[in-house]
């Protein structure tokens, strides 16, 4: 779940597609979407990219979806088409010895460690951001041998209720400000116990690609149950600037002090006339119930559209589960299976199915049911991996202050849901 966040001007992106395999026949719940560019049109993108200098790479989002699902017995559905955007290190480090040795001549000014985020990379860790603050009030700028500028900037904000916010920010730009980088951290609290760290890192290079993201870590009283809450989230996204291609993610963790854990992550991504989306969702209550659920789709400006999706519950080894799988053709045709898990909890298990073939199956098989009751990553690990959060040192209260704590409306927030389209560079 680490994210790679480092550099000044930006590599180019890198693009690859997996093939879409049309043939319905081949539509099975156990073989899996790809999508490719036919050879010709392969051939030639590469020349196109191999100009544009932008590298290839895979994604590893389909591994990270398989991990998420419960059951050796289940339906093995891989997650649908992605790009990725990262950059090798070995055309990184060229960039890097061309530009960033004259950023900092003798150490005066920031040298930036921002690059195009990853994607599927989920949350980072606060060790993985460095998040480094300032504690004296800082205010410089410079000009390289290069003509290059950056800026460093450092201070504090006091406000209500024993508020204190410490911020630290740089940046720089190239001598015709056709590359540039911007980042900024912070930590907040106050006299709640509330306590925020943050990062906000964007930039852009001369070839036009541009990224932008942010991570936050929080931890306050939850406003029902009273408990001690920890809330993870990160957005990230990127655009390039020689093609219609970008991508955008969501991703957010919470977790309190008796095991109630809620994950989740929402994405985006487009290559010229292909575009795909993913979503899915995981939900521990502490005591035994669980809920996941995934849907993916996809489709390009042709008409052709695919995905799949599936959920589960689960308590106590009493549970179900449910799927379907889709296709669309540039004519209209629609092809769809749907398929279902009824699980006792004594070694029976009802399965059903159906297909717009005209396949159909409603079967009771003896099968162990297997199905995780709790987090791989809960609230003991969350503790242990935020130390920085939690030895942010607020205000002093005087005596005989209360804070004034605000439990907000008397409904409860409605859940996160996130953009079906990544926001504006």
């Amino acid at each position: 779940m680490a994210s790679s966040s480092r550099g000044f001007a930006a590599t180019p992106f890198e693009l690859k597609l997996r093939r879409l395999d049309l043939d319905l026949s081949a539509l099975r719940l156990h073989h899996y979407y790809r999508l490719e560019l036919p050879k010709q049109q392969r051939r030639r993108k590469r020349r196109l990219i191999h100009d544009a200098r932008v590298n290839c790479c895979s994604s590893k989002s389909v591994e990270k979806a398989e991990d998420r699902k419960s059951s050796p017995h289940r339906v093995r559905i891989r997650a649908l088409p992605a790009m990725s955007f990262p950059s090798p290190q070995s055309r990184y480090t060229t960039k890097q010895e061309k530009f960033f040795p004259r950023c900092t001549p003798r150490n005066s000014g920031p040298q930036s460690r921002d690059t195009p985020p990853k994607r599927d990379t989920g949350i980072a860790n606060e060790k993985d951001w460095g998040i480094s603050l300032l504690n004296e009030n800082v205010n410089e700028s410079g000009t390289n041998e290069d003509g290059s500028t950056w800026y460093r900037e450092s201070g504090e904000e006091l406000g209500e209720n024993g508020y204190r916010c410490r911020w630290t920010r740089m940046g720089g730009q190239s001598h015709d400000g056709s590359a540039e980088w911007k980042e900024m951290w912070w930590e907040k609290s106050d006299w709640t116990g509330y306590k925020e760290l943050g990062v906000e890192k964007s930039g852009r290079n001369a070839e036009g690609d541009s990224w932008w993201e942010t991570w936050q870590e929080v931890l306050h009283q939850d406003e029902w149950s009273n408990l001690a809450r920890i809330e993870r989230s990160a957005q990230k996204q990127a655009k390039s600037g020689t093609e219609n291609a970008g991508w955008y993610e969501k991703w957010w963790e919470k977790y309190d002090a008796k095991g109630w854990t809620e994950k989740g992550a929402h994405k985006y991504g487009r290559l010229n006339e292909q575009s795909w989306w993913e979503k899915w969702g995981e939900h521990y209550d502490g005591g035994g119930s669980v809920l996941k659920w995934t849907d993916k789709w996809a489709e390009t400006e042709l008409g052709t559209k695919w995905g799949d999706k599936w959920e589960e519950k689960f308590f106590a080894g009493i549970g179900s589960r449910q799927g379907e799988t889709w296709h669309v053709s540039t004519h209209g045709d629609r092809w769809s299976r749907t398929w279902g898990e009824e699980h006792f909890g004594n070694g029976k298990v009802h399965k059903y199915g159906k297909s717009t073939t005209g396949e159909s199956w409603d079967i009771v098989v003896d099968e162990e049911t297997y199905y995780e009751a709790e987090p791989h990553y809960g609230w003991a690990d969350v503790v242990g991996d935020s130390s920085q959060l939690l030895s942010i040192e607020p205000r002093e209260r005087p005596p005989g202050v209360y804070p004034n704590i605000d439990f907000g409306p008397s409904s409860p927030p409605p859940a996160d849901q996130p953009p079906d389209v990544p926001p504006t560079s």
